[in-house]
């Protein structure tokens, strides 16, 4: 029976971008694609070449390097986004700037690893995205057969769904004079859903729908429908008059009424219309506007709702570095209630800055992402995609459901950190830290800032690499120049007396380091950054 199974489940077309050769060939020889249901369809050796092998071989997944000759990973993943959006991309990239990651994961990447790649952790990403894709090929495979759509049904299923290239043949039975399209939803889907079988939430679904078709054939309305997701139900209400605003209103309130005990129902509705080859577009919309019912709760929204939300809303830009600062520090002291209290206050400033829970669910994904990355370069390396649970916001279609699913995340990363002991490492790095920030001006050993944790100089240096991903020297140089820059921009003294203030003993070796880290001397440096 197992077996079976495997051998149903869709297999996964993957593309390995990178511009050495040698390193494609590396990637796919080195991991078992096969028994992670991988076909890997192909190599590309620049993001043009990438492109087209995606449209030929119809690709779900793309491995690719962020670094390439012409078109690199960044613009490749963003021209995906424009041509192929199902497509999924990890990325692989040698740097460890936040700034960088974060526009990668802004562009929609399923996640961001850091070179050298551990390839325990790439299986465990990669097969974590594959399930992801499957499913949704399972959804949308099973969706016309789980429904048993009538041909009406089917031709409402394919304009809510935009489906390309199809035959949109007018069902001649629908015509009339006025349409319009609603768009429902259950409330607090996700926390009523619990403890409910398929079988009794299949019921519930049946129930939904002879209750909204005889509600809305009480006012004369024909109406076909379709469930778009297990919490998405479209109707094509269709009117033999144009009615005045107020009927309608009228028949959206009665439609969301209650139709059984603890299941509250909101709807949208688009604007009517007259030309019915015009559905898909009114489907849009009204899934558009449904999106505002987080807002204000209200049960029936119109587009003047939509309007009317979007006017005073601002979407600032949503700062996930600080975040994610916190939230590691909270994680690695083990503090479960200090994490809670973060993500709460993520929540209220998502409340207070009116974001859409489509929103919500972009910030929590960018923040999960370049935490992991974080906690990566600290040495957790049985770190795996998340806790397993997608953030659907249409199951989880309120705050306080997107916010109960990411402490859950956090809860996961907490027990895999406390089983990984890396709490105790951290806290030693960043004491380490703050005293060589405090010592820079000084000569300074590895072996000296070990005898003051008193721990040993082997243990120091390896947890030191582990955490930061740089050696002791390359650190402490690092942030000597950083210093230096800031006084040759703010201060008029002498190259030689600020590399003698930053540590430097020897001046040539000064000017040396700095150019090894800012391509320029120090006087090129002064002479483009001085602040006159």
């Amino acid at each position: 029976m197992k077996n079976n199974l495997e051998v149903s489940k869709p297999t996964i077309r993957m593309l390995i971008v990178d511009d050495e050769p040698v390193i494609c060939q590396g990637l796919r020889c080195t991991i078992d694609w096969e028994q992670l249901g991988i076909e890997v369809a192909g190599e590309a050796y620049d993001g043009e070449e990438a492109l087209r092998l995606t449209e030929e071989h119809n690709i779900d997944l793309l491995l690719t390097d962020i670094r390439m000759e012409g078109m690199d990973g960044l613009e490749l993943t963003a021209q995906l986004k424009k041509r192929y959006p199902h497509v999924r991309v990890i990325m692989i990239s040698g740097y460890e700037d936040f700034a960088y990651a974060r526009q990668a994961v802004r562009l929609s990447v399923s996640d961001y690893l850091l070179k050298p790649v551990d390839i325990d952790e790439l299986v465990s990403v990669v097969r974590k995205v594959a399930e992801e894709i499957r499913n949704e090929k399972n959804a949308e495979s099973g969706k016309e057969g789980t429904q048993r759509l009538s041909n009406d049904a089917l031709w409402l299923s394919n304009m809510v769904r935009s489906v390309p290239h199809y035959d949109k043949v007018l069902p001649p039975h629908l015509q009339g004079e006025q349409y319009r399209i609603i768009a429902m939803q259950i409330d607090q889907f996700s926390v009523w859903r619990t403890g409910l079988s398929d079988r009794e939430y299949t019921a519930v679904q049946q129930q939904w729908l002879q209750a909204v078709h005889r509600r809305l054939e009480r006012h004369f309305l024909r109406s076909i429908s379709v469930f778009d997701h297990m919490n998405l139900l479209f109707i094509l209400a269709v009117a033999d008059r144009k009615p005045e605003c107020s009927e309608w209103e009228k028949v959206l309130a009665e439609a969301v009424r209650p139709m059984t005990e603890g299941v509250r129902l909101y709807c949208a509705a688009s604007r009517p219309y007259e030309r019915l080859e015009d559905t898909a577009d009114y489907c849009m919309e009204a899934r558009r506007i449904l999106d505002y019912h987080v807002l204000d709760q209200a049960a029936v929204l119109l587009p003047e709702s939509r309007e009317r939300a979007e006017s005073g809303r601002t979407m600032p830009e949503y700062n996930s570095a600080d975040r994610v600062q916190l939230l590691a520090a909270a994680l690695f002291k083990q503090d479960a209630a200090d994490v809670k209290r973060i993500v709460r206050d993520m929540f209220l400033f998502f409340k207070e800055r009116s974001f859409l829970l489509h929103e919500v669910v972009k910030a929590c994904e960018e923040i999960s992402i370049l935490l992991r990355q974080r906690l990566r370069q600290s040495g957790l390396t049985e770190l795996d995609h998340g806790s397993g649970e997608t953030a659907d916001p249409y199951v989880y279609n309120s705050y306080d459901g997107l916010e109960s699913l990411m402490n859950e995340e956090m809860l996961h990363l907490l027990q895999l950190m406390g089983k990984n002991g890396l709490d105790k490492s951290y806290w030693i790095v960043e004491k380490a830290k703050k005293y060589m920030e405090e010592q820079h001006c000084n000569e300074l050993k590895a072996f000296e800032v070990a005898a003051w944790l008193k721990i040993t100089p082997s243990y120091f240096s390896y947890i030191f690499k582990q955490s930061t991903s740089k050696s002791f020297t390359e650190y402490m140089n690092e942030l000597r120049i950083d210093h230096a820059k800031h006084l040759l921009a703010t201060t008029h003294d002498k190259v030689f007396e600020i590399a003698d203030k930053v540590g430097y003993k020897e001046y040539k070796y000064f000017v040396s380091v700095f150019k090894s880290h800012t391509g320029m001397t120090p006087k090129e440096f002064r002479a483009l950054n001085v602040k006159h």
